[in-house]
């Protein structure tokens, strides 16, 4: 079990920070109201703080901006700028590296720790290697200057890291694979952020090596790796825009982690991590700002076998988490949605028409006496129709693509649904990522990644007796995680109660 924060904190955000809205957060009525957030809301700002936020920032100088900009953190609504935070501490850090085999690479991992943390504890767990392979991870860590467990046996990254968790003595721990090189400065803005005491959990984007000759799959990785986020940082939490990171890399609050991650899992052990911190009232945080490379596969089979093997995480993570795993989450509204247009009826249309109307009225009301209510009501309906969209054809052609596969054998329009949705994701992905790969090749690429997980997704719920993990989940409300109820409580208060762990903070000069 996760341990639980402190119900309050003092110093979250100190004198000079400097909080940014979020790329999703939209202002309307002249500064007035902020919509964004997960879950998404509307928030009316009191007449006290209008014209604090300025440039879409506020910068903590009193108790007034600290509130709106710890409310608005909260909220996921904006997100505070590490480089105006108070410098971390590195004597604060050990590293944890699970590995199982890959010496050479862990030999350049730990060059690359030792020149962003100087001599940071480092703790090498070889979990179960052949015999050759352990040598070359011994000789490594010994160079490294690292400590090395050997594990009896391989069990897997989640009980290798509990294995080094246990020996960590300082208050942060930065679980880091053998297949990464931390970039200069990562860690130094990955710190900062635990002058949050409520802050578990920082990660930093996962970029790509370079390759001297980039094969077509290296490209597409590079562009769209299932480790990357993208460049746009939040709050971490079940069922939004930014539901989990890897803990390929990850810095970590030990006393927040309690045992660790879950025991004996081999795969979707970071979702399953997050996913209990954020149940029990802690925050998990994406800070783009801060890049580690990875070393992504270049081909096509180790490439296409690691996609099927994410995908079998579904499963186990179902029978820990219940609907959280649920491959979209649904409004009544929007599964009518989906139900209408993929039926491909004369009363498709007038269907899908009068429920984004309905939606679009509801929101007007909900939101209250604004101006131009209406505009925003449209505006907001019309995000949610896409959102739905979007998770329809991921429905098709990921998760479900079994099903859709041998209907599109003896339905027209199966057929219709499985190319539109096939062409138009491929076509959408390929303008919002611009990778250094020519449409072709990244529509088949886009596609095999999808049937490798979705083959994945099934094979693991067909092994485990239960097809629960493919179910959608219509929800009547949004589901609020621990977290999110404390701060609802005490939206208005401040945190100005003691840390209950050491800070990894210290003054810039």
């Amino acid at each position: 079990m996760v341990r639980a924060p402190a119900d309050d904190a003092r110093q979250a955000l100190p004198d000079g920070a400097v909080v940014r809205l979020a790329r999703r957060t939209r202002v309307f009525s002249r500064g007035d109201v902020l919509v964004g957030g997960a879950p998404l809301r509307v928030t009316r700002l009191a007449p006290a703080a209008r014209g604090l936020l300025r440039d879409g920032a506020i910068t903590v100088r009193d108790a007034k901006t600290r509130a709106l900009a710890a409310r608005l953190v909260a909220s996921g609504q904006a997100n505070p700028d590490p480089r105006t935070l108070p410098e971390g501490d590195p004597r604060l850090v050990s590293v944890v590296v699970p590995a199982y085999g890959r010496a050479r690479q862990l030999g350049r991992l730990l060059r690359s720790v030792r020149a962003e943390l100087g001599g940071a504890p480092v703790i090498v767990v070889d979990d179960g290697s052949a015999p050759a392979d352990a040598a070359g991870i011994r000789r490594a860590a010994e160079a490294g200057g690292a400590e090395l467990v050997v594990m009896p046996r391989n069990g897997g990254p989640a009980d290798a890291r509990n294995a080094g968790l246990a020996r960590v003595r300082t208050p942060f721990v930065l679980f880091v694979d053998t297949d990464v090189v931390l970039r200069p400065g990562a860690v130094a803005l990955l710190l900062p952020h635990f002058v949050d005491p409520r802050l578990a959990l920082v990660a930093p984007r996962v970029t790509g090596l370079p390759a001297p000759r980039p094969t077509a799959v290296l490209r597409y990785e590079q562009a769209r790796s299932s480790l990357d986020h993208g460049e746009h940082g939040g709050l971490v939490l079940p069922h939004s825009s930014l539901s989990w990171v890897s803990t390929t890399c990850v810095l970590a609050r030990v006393s927040a982690l309690g045992e660790g991650f879950g025991a004996g899992m081999r795969v979707a052990e970071d979702v399953d991590l997050v996913w209990r911190l954020a149940e029990g009232g802690w925050r998990v945080r994406f800070e783009p700002l801060a890049e580690v490379a990875h070393e992504h596969r270049a081909r096509l089979g180790p490439w296409a076998a690691r996609k099927f093997v994410y995908g079998t995480g579904a499963a186990p993570l179902e029978r820990r988490h219940g609907p959280l795993t649920a491959p979209a989450v649904l409004a009544p509204w929007a599964a009518g949605l989906l139900v209408a247009v993929g039926a491909q009826r004369s009363w498709s249309a007038p269907v899908a028409v009068g429920l984004t109307a309905a939606v679009a009225a509801s929101t007007a009301r909900r939101v209250g006496a604004l101006p131009r209510r209406g505009r925003l009501a449209v505006r907001l309906a019309a995000q949610g129709v896409a959102a739905t969209l979007t998770q329809g054809s991921a429905l098709v052609v990921r998760h479900w693509w079994p099903v859709f596969a041998l209907a599109a054998v003896v339905s027209r329009r199966a057929r219709l649904l499985v190319a539109v949705s096939a062409l138009g994701d491929a076509a959408i992905e390929y303008a919002r990522l611009r990778p250094r790969l020519d449409p072709l090749r990244f529509l088949v690429l886009r596609r095999l990644d999808d049937l490798a997980y979705g083959a994945g997704v099934w094979w693991g719920a067909v092994r485990s007796g239960s097809l629960r993990a493919l179910a959608p989940f219509v929800r009547t409300a949004a589901p609020r995680t621990a977290l999110q109820r404390a701060e609802e409580t005490r939206a208005r208060a401040l945190l100005t109660a003691a840390e209950s762990t050491p800070s990894p903070i210290r003054r810039r000069a």
